[in-house]
């Protein structure tokens, strides 16, 4: 039986685990182009007395707005946005 060494195993999958964040960064992105702006600019995000004050209320200002468009998002496209304006504007 030939079996892959733990190292070769690593490079093997080190392709996919470098993607996958960029593809969900990618997604969240496009969400935010697509749906976000629809009813407000960047400035939301950056203004000084924003609503927003950790990682958690972000995910539950995401999930409002999100039923508040009537969008039917999946957990992963929430997730997708939340870490695209944390990495981008919130930086918790």
């Amino acid at each position: 039986m030939n079996r892959l060494s733990p190292l070769r195993a690593l490079l093997i999958a080190l392709p996919l685990l470098v993607a996958a964040p960029l593809a969900q960064a990618d997604k969240g992105q496009e969400l935010v182009n697509g749906n976000c702006k629809s009813c407000h600019d960047e400035s939301v995000y950056t203004r000084e007395n924003r609503r927003v004050k950790d990682i958690a209320g972000l995910g539950t200002q995401v999930r409002r707005c999100e039923q508040a468009l009537g969008l039917t998002w999946f957990d992963e496209d929430i997730n997708a946005v939340v870490n695209y304006l944390n990495v981008n504007y919130y930086k918790f």
